[in-house]
């Protein structure tokens, strides 16, 4: 029995596309980078933000650490918020937990982000842990962050009752390296393939699907 939950949080409980997006473009202006066709920078959503600007746009490390900053300047502020839940996510959750179902998060986003986002909308009250990645950009590889979200739930030892769900390649190969089964979510922000190809062991197209699932296994 799978009762101990990981989600993602960007693409998987949450919409964040806006904010992102909007933080992205922030930062790339400031290099005289204009992307006006927000679609193009749905890549940023998911992978560590640090790493995206130097395999997007050839940023070197330094440079990259600079336009996170940049990003950060809009996004603690503004684009923090410009969000929302999937339909249906807090149902799903408040069901999990009636359940027995023991829930935490696992995201690359910066902990104390994914902290105020949850609280804002009054998720936080169904996880027992939120973990994310710190402010240094450490802790950012998602498998860190799920073996320290393991370590915080006592259950680096209850491995074969873990489940981590996400909506990209990164989650699902975080969970494989943690040996952990996964279930791929493609009402985020997956391209066509990705999940399969990453390997995750179950693959679902909707809310309502993943709340059947969740509940099956």
């Amino acid at each position: 029995m799978k009762d101990i939950l990981l989600f993602d949080l960007d693409g998987t409980l949450f919409n964040t596309k806006p904010g992102i997006v909007n933080c992205v473009q922030y930062a790339l202006a400031d290099y005289g980078i204009f992307e006006d066709n927000p679609d193009n920078l749905e890549k940023f959503i998911g992978p560590p933000l640090h790493q995206s600007f130097q395999m997007f746009y050839g940023f070197d490390e330094e440079k990259s650490a600079q336009a996170v900053s940049k990003y950060r300047e809009r996004y603690k502020e503004e684009g923090i918020y410009e969000c929302a839940p999937y339909d249906g996510i807090k149902e799903l959750l408040k069901d999990l937990r009636e359940k027995g179902k023991i829930l935490g998060v696992a995201t690359s986003k910066p902990e104390i982000f994914a902290k105020r986002i949850l609280d804002k909308f009054e998720f936080s009250q169904y996880f027992t842990q939120i973990t994310g990645s710190l402010l240094d950009n450490t802790r950012s590889k998602k498998t860190e962050v799920i073996e320290e979200a393991l370590s915080c739930l006592g259950a680096s030892n209850k491995r074969e009752h873990v489940l981590m769900i996400g909506d990209r390649e990164h989650d699902i190969i975080g969970a494989k390296e943690a040996q952990l089964s996964s279930v791929g979510v493609y009402y985020g922000f997956a391209k066509a393939g990705e999940l399969e190809a990453a390997g995750a062991e179950h693959i679902v197209r909707t809310v309502p699907e993943l709340h059947s699932l969740l509940l099956s296994l």
